[in-house]
C-alpha cells in the first residue's frame, strides 16, 4: 500500500533542499469549516504549493500572506470569519470562524519535523508544538514517547510544560491551543503555543476475506484506518486485492483476537458469513474495547445469531453493542456503496450523531472545541 507524505516529510525535503518555505497551519475553528484543525499548506519560493487548510476558500489569501512572508514579513495568526468583510474576498462561506499561523520554517524545523514525520511513518504517536506568539514564534519541538526534538527557544521550564501536556494530549488524541506564564509555568498567558497530536491510526479489524472486505480496507485505509483483513482460509486471502490496503492474515478469529488491545477508536467487522467464524469472531471482538463491532447479514440472519450468541452465554448488553446488519439504511446494494452506509455508521457512532440528513437536522455540522486527532 503506498502512503502520501505527509507535510511534515515535505516541508523537511524542501528545506534540506535549500528552500525557503512558509507553513500555514489552521490551528483553531470555530464553528463549521471544512477542514480540522491541523491541516496544513506549504508554499515554497519556487512557487509550488503542497496541502490545504479549508479546501479552497482562503488558500488564495494564504498564498498571498506566504509571499509577504518571502518578501520579509513576520510571522502571523489571521483570522478569517464568514462576517468579516476579508472572509467574502476570500470566500470563506461555510458559516464559521478560522485561524491560520503563517510563518516562514527555518533551518532548525528540520530536526523536529524529520522526527514527526518518522514517527507516523512508524506508526508511532507524535506531538508537534509550535510557539505562535512572541519573538520565536515558529519555533518547533517533536515530543515522542521517549524525548524531544528541538526547543521552542524559551525557557526549559517551557519545554518540560510543553513536553508533558503533549504526551497528555497524545493519550487523548487531541490537538489544541495552550497557553504559559513567560518562564514556561502552567500558569499565565504570555506565551501561547499550539500542540498538534498525531495518535496512532485507529484500527480496523475485518474478519472474512470477500468482495466487500476490500472494498472497505481500500476506502479505510484511505480515511485514517490501519486495516486488518483475517481469514482462517489461507487460498480465501491470497488475492493481491486484500493486500494492496490491508494488512493480511490467516488465522482463527478468537485465536486473533486474544492477542490484540483494541480501544474506543477501534473497529471490528464480520463479514464471513459463516456462523462457525462468525460468533467467535463477535464474541472475540466484544471482550475487548473496540468502539464499533458490526456484521454483515440479513435481519433474519442477525436474529439466528442473536439465538446462538445467547445460547454461548452472551447477555443482552453485550449484544446490544452489535451493529447488526451494519450500516445505515441508504438503499446500499453494491459492495462500494455497503462500504459508504458502513463507514457512515461508523462514523456516527464515534462522534455520536445520528447518521441522518444534514438538511434536516439543525445544529452546528461541525462541533467546536478541540479536536480528536485519527492520525
Amino acid at each position: 500500500m503506498t502512503t502520501l507524505p505527509s507535510t511534515e516529510s515535505i516541508a523537511a525535503d524542501w528545506l534540506r533542499d535549500g528552500r525557503r518555505v512558509v507553513s500555514a497551519t489552521l490551528v483553531e475553528r470555530i464553528g463549521s469549516a471544512p477542514l480540522d484543525p491541523g491541516a496544513q499548506m506549504l508554499v515554497d519560493d519556487r512557487t509550488n504549493i503542497e496541502g490545504s487548510v479549508t479546501g479552497g476558500c482562503v488558500e488564495g489569501a494564504l498564498v498571498e500572506e506566504a509571499q509577504r512572508i518571502l518578501d520579509g514579513g513576520e510571522p502571523r495568526l489571521v483570522t478569517y470569519g464568514v462576517s468579516d468583510e476579508e472572509a467574502a474576498d476570500v470566500g470563506l462561506m461555510c458559516g464559521g470562524t478560522v485561524r491560520v499561523f503563517v510563518h516562514e520554517q527555518d533551518d532548525d524545523a528540520v530536526g523536529p519535523l524529520g522526527a514527526v514525520a518518522g514517527a507516523r511513518a512508524s506508526e508511532e504517536p507524535v506531538a508537534l508544538a509550535t510557539m505562535i506568539e512572541g519573538g520565536s514564534a515558529g519555533a518547533k519541538m517533536a515530543v515522542l514517547a521517549d524525548g524531544v526534538v528541538g526547543s521552542l527557544r524559551g525557557t526549559d521550564l517551557l519545554d518540560h510544560s510543553v513536553a508533558r501536556d503533549a504526551r497528555g494530549q497524545l493519550d487523548e488524541g487531541i490537538s489544541r491551543i495552550r497557553r504559559y506564564g513567560a518562564g514556561g509555568e502552567l500558569m499565565g498567558s504570555e506565551l501561547v503555543v499550539y500542540i498538534q497530536a498525531f495518535a496512532s491510526r485507529p484500527r480496523m479489524v475485518i474478519f472474512g476475506a470477500i468482495d466487500f472486505s476490500a472494498e472497505m480496507a481500500k476506502v479505510a485505509s484511505e480515511i485514517g484506518y490501519r486495516v486488518t483483513i483475517c481469514d482462517a482460509r489461507a487460498p480465501f486471502v491470497s488475492s493481491p486485492r486484500f493486500s494492496r490496503a490491508a494488512e493480511v492474515v490467516v488465522d482463527w478469529p478468537d485465536r486473533y483476537l486474544d492477542g490484540q488491545e483494541l480501544g474506543p477508536r477501534d473497529v471490528v467487522l464480520v463479514f464471513t458469513h459463516d456462523a462457525k467464524f462468525d460468533e467467535p469472531a463477535l464474541m472475540g471482538a466484544l471482550a475487548t474495547g473496540a468502539g464499533y463491532v458490526g456484521a454483515l447479514g440479513s435481519r433474519q440472519t442477525q436474529s439466528r445469531r442473536v439465538e446462538r450468541l445467547r445460547a454461548a452465554g452472551l447477555d443482552d448488553e453485550a449484544i446490544a453493542r452489535i451493529h447488526a446488519p451494519c450500516g445505515l439504511d441508504i438503499g446500499a446494494r453494491t459492495p462500494p456503496e455497503t462500504v459508504v452506509s458502513i463507514l457512515a455508521e461508523v462514523i456516527a457512532v464515534r462522534t455520536g450523531r445520528a447518521g441522518e440528513s444534514l438538511a434536516r437536522s439543525s445544529g452546528p455540522i461541525h462541533p467546536e472545541g478541540a479536536t480528536k486527532a485519527m492520525a
